[in-house]
């Protein structure tokens, strides 16, 4: 199992925590991998792939800020990419490391790709899952209609059962799977139910988006991804609704012009615990 630890980071509002769970690994001298989730999930999502991998690795899963452990901003317009940019510089300071192999799954993968465009950047080999610069609006709106909404579980099944009817894009998982996946989604609410783990403010600045700010904002991916040098493996799930067959191929042909696998039966975003997927992302960053 993993250990959870914190690294304190800055924002304008002042400092907060944001945890990460830490696979030791092999040793103190491994390679670090860092695994960083999606918009409304949480570290505990890599544990199948961490497991995995951390015979060769150092693996990091953060909880980005507001979300999991970590603690909630005080002015949710943190809540947006340069935020969660800054807080991983912080905690690749604190792991003492020039380089890390990074995996980001959506949101993570957006991060990721920050990371990797800045000169000097400290990726060394990037997985992206399910993300890139152009984004559907149509999906980007299907995930804001769930996004930060008071919901609250009499028990943890029925929140499980809420979150199986929000997260068909997965794909099919095992009833053992599912549950993994889904109970570090939920902490009590104090009057003996459950509520989800992320503050709901961090809803706000993804539901201001408008057409012509995502039209801006995509130039501005493209100018990143373009500028990223390492090699770079892009994971699409055959039916995502949230990149594009289009969009994936463009991938390919342009900036590291990533390799490209696409997973049957998967929308937005594979979850790398079946081993077939966990199979993908290992031999890219371990060759076997």
């Amino acid at each position: 199992m993993p250990a959870l630890k914190k690294v304190q980071c800055l924002s304008p509002g002042g400092l907060h925590r944001m945890a990460y769970w830490e696979w030791a690994g092999p040793g103190a001298d491994a390679p670090v991998l860092v695994c960083v989730h999606g918009l409304s999930r949480q570290g505990r999502d890599f544990d199948a792939l961490a497991e995995s991998l951390s015979k060769k690795y150092r693996v990091i899963c953060p909880d980005v800020v507001g979300r999991g452990e970590s603690d909630w901003l005080k002015n949710p317009a943190g809540y947006q990419v340069p935020q969660y940019l800054a807080d991983m510089v912080s905690l690749i300071a604190r792991l003492g490391v020039e380089q890390v192999d990074w995996v980001g799954t959506s949101m993570g993968g957006l991060i990721g790709m920050g990371l990797a465009s800045l000169p000097g950047g400290p990726v060394r080999k990037l997985v992206l899952n399910d993300i890139g610069p152009a984004l559907s609006f149509e999906a980007l709106g299907r995930i804001g209609g769930y996004l930060g909404q008071p919901m609250r579980f009499g028990t943890v099944l029925e929140g499980e059962a809420y979150l199986a009817l929000i997260s068909q894009g997965f794909g099919p998982h095992t009833p053992e799977q599912w549950s993994a996946l889904s109970a570090p989604m939920f902490r009590p609410d104090g009057q003996g139910g459950f509520m989800l783990h992320y503050d709901p403010m961090i809803a706000a600045p993804f539901k201001a988006v408008t057409p012509e700010l995502a039209a801006a904002g995509e130039k501005q991916l493209w100018a990143a991804y373009d500028a990223i040098s390492c090699p770079t493996l892009l994971l699409r799930g055959a039916q995502s609704d949230l990149l594009s067959a289009t969009t994936a191929l463009a991938m390919t042909e342009r900036g590291p012009r990533a390799r490209l696998e696409v997973f049957e039966g998967v929308g937005h975003a594979p979850m790398l615990i079946q081993l077939d997927q966990i199979a993908v992302v290992r031999e890219f960053l371990l060759g076997s």
